[in-house]
């Protein structure tokens, strides 16, 4: 499970970081991507459901699943 929320971790800080990057470099259209991000990061408590962890509980099968919607 910590393999899985560390990759969590690293899809979203890349999301941000070429959000930001691009932001700064080409237009601030980008930053959609950092505000859509955060925007799922807030209601994925609620929800109990996260894009990124549906995605890596289909890669990674024989791990825990991670905010599944069942919990």
């Amino acid at each position: 499970m910590h393999a899985k929320i560390r990759a969590h971790d690293g899809i979203v800080g890349v999301l941000y970081m070429v959000s930001v990057v691009l932001g700064a470099a080409v237009g601030t259209q980008w930053l959609w991507i950092a505000g859509a991000v955060a925007a799922l990061q807030i209601i994925s408590p609620v929800t109990r459901f996260c894009p990124v962890y549906f995605v890596l509980n289909k890669v990674m099968p024989d791990t825990e699943p991670v905010q599944d919607g069942r919990r």
